[in-house]
């Protein structure tokens, strides 16, 4: 007979023995009472063998098997039996297969059978990882030969529902597939996430947050089972139901497009994420990590430095500022004692343009241009880009902040992406894509668990998004984002490289973020710790267009 759960009722062995003491002083007496003989009473006491020393002796040999069984000391145990080589195997196979946290196995009272062989049932309780806890009930037969007893072994003495050729072991439960958005296995280890061998439950990514649908509902991830020593095929179940099945999760990844981000990191000795976009409805295309593992993709937090600039250009020519208007691109930039300056310190020449600053991300201009700015400019154009809302996209994702700025200093950084302004690659992918399609569309990685998407409380003016396509087109035609000219689909780009940390010189991110004018395809690429926008993350942004003509 076989128990599941915690509510088994164990023998108690002294308690049996305490009440069979009291019946035979019982017996006795009525014995007396009525004139019944010696022998009439020695035969009742003999019947109830509670004392008898077979009986006692057989026990504790078996408690020793069992004691020995219970630590998973296999030799031990085996060693107790007529079968050592049996016993032991079986024995270590059924304890590593199944793994219990916690053994327990307790007797009950023995029987003798015939002379020198003794019966003695016993429970056995464990608890299973991913299983829970699982008990049943079985019984030994303990011989005595040469005057030593031994556990007479079979198959049947662990489990009563095993024979030979068998062992117990665990189930996990079917999970069903993550897929790819054309229902092929999802390739990517960072968003498939982890499932832990041992309790069969989804560790991260979407295995952790899809847990329930993939694996057709909740309760145990695991059961026990007999299967077949040589095959390993279950012959029975014998804890759980079988569990309705499980639903796959269908994700917006486009396989060619994760594969060409994949390739573009190869090698890359820095952590590193690339982020692709359709803008026509914010689906995510591709989301690749190197090293995979942590999802930095979509859930990392950065200053995005001078790709911001997409931004505070956008809250400058919804003041009014032509990309063709004069703008001074100095070395420095003085701020109530604070000194900013551009990378390596360039400056552009006299007669220089808004659109020119942006291409070659000068600093020191839009430092200078926050005048033009009120304290909420650049939160509020954020918003129209959907950074700081609460997107519903199916996995765990960071969705940018832009605080209101506090003073003077705190806007100047602010401009050129840094103070407390902070982005994932996902959500500088999707600046991109909003200045491609002129309007925030959520990004969405699985659709049929999105309930309601984020709508931006703001929208961009058309004229703003006219000339933010052509800056972006000038950063690559004539800016820092050479990296990728000649590269079919006429690409617009915007290039970052983002302070961190307070080493002097500071170390810095390498950003790139565009979009295809040919095609529905926004991105972006990041390097942690890794240089100049332009110069590092662009032959990679390169490599990950070129793979895609190909």
């Amino acid at each position: 007979m076989t128990h599941s759960g915690s509510h088994i009722d164990y023998p108690q062995p002294r308690g049996r023995r305490s009440r069979g003491r009291t019946v035979v002083s019982v017996v006795v007496a009525l014995a007396v009472t009525a004139g019944i003989g010696y022998w009439g009473y020695s035969s009742l006491v003999a019947d109830s063998g509670s004392e008898d020393p077979q009986v006692v002796d057989a026990t504790a040999e078996l408690r020793k098997f069992l004691d020995a069984w219970q630590v998973a000391d296999a030799r031990g145990a085996g060693r107790l039996t007529d079968s050592p080589g049996n016993a032991e195997s079986l024995v270590k196979s059924v304890m590593t297969n199944l793994g219990p946290s916690k053994t327990e196995i307790s007797t009950g009272a023995g029987e003798k059978k015939t002379e020198g062989e003794v019966e003695v049932p016993f429970t056995v309780k464990m608890t299973l990882p991913g299983a829970g806890d699982y008990s049943w009930d079985s019984k030994a037969d303990v011989i005595k030969a040469d005057d030593k007893w031994k556990v007479e072994f079979h198959t049947e003495t662990l489990h009563p529902e095993m024979v030979p050729g068998q062992t117990l072991a665990l189930k996990t439960r079917d999970r069903a597939p993550i897929l790819d958005t054309n229902g092929d296995d999802l390739e990517s280890a960072s968003l498939v996430g982890m499932v832990d061998d041992r309790t069969g439950k989804g560790m991260s990514g979407l295995q952790a947050r899809y847990d329930k649908q993939l694996t057709g509902g909740s309760g145990p991830m695991k059961s026990v089972v007999i299967v077949d020593r040589q095959s390993g095929q279950v012959v029975k179940r014998l804890t759980g139901t079988k569990a309705e099945q499980g639903e796959p999760v269908r994700t917006t990844i486009d396989p060619r497009v994760q594969q060409a981000a994949a390739e573009a990191l190869t090698g890359v000795k820095k952590n590193a994420a690339i982020v692709a976009i359709d803008p026509s409805d914010g689906h995510i295309l591709a989301a690749a990590n190197m090293p995979s593992g942590m999802n930095r993709a979509l859930e990392g937090r950065y200053p995005p430095g001078s790709t911001f600039k997409v931004v505070t250009a956008a809250a400058l020519l919804k003041q009014g500022m032509k990309p063709s208007d004069p703008g001074e691109c100095p070395k420095f930039a003085q701020v109530n004692g604070q000194r900013f300056e551009n990378q390596d310190q360039f400056v552009l020449p006299a007669g220089s343009t808004f659109r020119d600053n942006f291409a070659h991300s000068c600093n020191t201009f839009f430092v200078n241009s926050r005048s033009e700015l009120s304290s909420s400019a650049l939160h509020d154009t954020a918003e129209a880009f959907g950074i700081g809302g609460t997107w519903d996209v199916g996995t765990t994702t960071y969705d940018g902040s832009v605080p209101v700025a506090t003073g003077d200093n705190d806007k100047a950084a602010s401009t050129i992406g840094q103070a407390r302004v902070q982005a994932s690659p996902l959500v500088m992918a999707s600046v991109a894509a909003t200045a491609k399609e002129g309007v925030f569309r959520q990004p969405v990685l699985v659709p049929g668990a999105v309930k309601k998407k984020y709508e931006a409380p703001a929208r961009l003016d058309a004229g703003v998004v006219d000339a933010l396509r052509g800056m972006m087109r000038a950063t690559v035609t004539d800016g820092a984002g050479r990296a990728l000219q000649g590269i079919p689909g006429e690409p617009h780009a915007k290039t970052g490289t983002a302070e961190f940390g307070k080493e002097t010189p500071p170390r810095t991110h390498a950003w790139m973020i565009g979009y295809q004018g040919d095609r529905n395809l926004a991105w972006s690429v990041l390097l942690e710790d890794g240089g100049s926008g332009g110069s590092d993350a662009g032959p990679i942004a390169a490599k990950f267009l070129e793979n895609l003509v190909g």
